[in-house]
């Protein structure tokens, strides 16, 4: 699935899907800490003190980039 817009390094993101494996569900949000290769991010997954509790490889079109403003959506 094509990404209209490129994620980028500290972006905070949305999964969309679930990682049973890392027991991560769709809808945790993360940041992207790595980007490893093109449309493949290392995504860091916090609590809600800040502390990590998993931090995983993922593929752009398992991402959304949350939007904090009006002139990010666009």
């Amino acid at each position: 699935m094509p990404m209209p817009h490129e994620l980028n390094l500290l972006d905070a993101v949305v999964l969309t899907k679930d990682v049973p494996k890392h027991e991560l569900r769709r809808g945790h949000v993360g940041t992207i800490v790595e980007v490893l290769a093109p449309n493949t991010y290392e995504v860091e997954f916090s609590d809600d003190e800040g502390t990590p509790f998993a931090i995983v490889p993922l593929q752009a079109e398992h991402l959304l980039r949350l939007r904090t403003s009006p002139h990010a959506a666009s």
